[in-house]
C-alpha cells in the first residue's frame, strides 16, 4: 500500500509530521502511522501555553489496537490544539495531514527542522 508523504512536511522516525506555516509549525501523525493504529478513538493533547521538547511525547493516541505517546518533532510552545480531535478523534484516519493535524507550535529553533526525515527519506522507511 502506497500512503501520502506530503512534500510540505517534515518527519521523525516515530510517524509525526512537521508542516512549516506562517512562523508556526503544525504537526500530526502521518497516513502510515493512522492506518498502523487504526481507528483512533482518543486523542490526549497539551494545552495552549505548554512547552513541548524535540523527541519528548507531548500527548497520548488511543485507538481500538494501541495506545501510543506522541512525539514531538521540534521543540517551542504550543500556541494551538486541534480541539475538534476531543470529539471527532477519527479525523485523524479520515485526514491526517488535513483536519486531523493535532497541535500547533511556536518554534524555539527553527534549525531543528532540519533534522528530521525529508520526505523522501520517509518514503523509504515506510515501504
Amino acid at each position: 500500500m502506497s500512503f501520502q508523504v506530503p512534500d510540505d512536511c517534515r518527519y521523525l522516525d516515530s510517524h509525526e509530521w512537521a508542516r512549516q506555516q506562517n512562523g508556526t509549525v503544525r504537526i500530526g501523525i502521518t497516513g502510515f502511522a493512522q492506518d498502523e493504529l487504526g481507528d483512533v478513538v482518543f486523542v490526549e493533547l497539551p494545552q495552549e501555553g505548554d512547552t513541548v521538547t524535540k523527541d519528548e511525547d507531548f500527548g497520548v493516541i488511543e485507538s481500538i489496537k494501541a495506545v501510543s505517546d506522541l512525539y514531538a518533532p521540534v521543540s517551542g510552545t504550543v500556541t494551538e490544539t486541534n480541539d475538534d480531535l476531543l470529539d471527532t478523534p477519527e479525523l485523524v484516519n479520515d485526514d491526517p495531514f488535513g483536519d486531523g493535524w493535532m497541535i500547533e507550535v511556536e518554534l524555539d529553533d527553527e534549525s531543528e527542522l532540519d533534522e528530521l526525515l525529508s520526505p523522501a527519506e520517509y518514503r523509504e522507511q515506510i515501504e
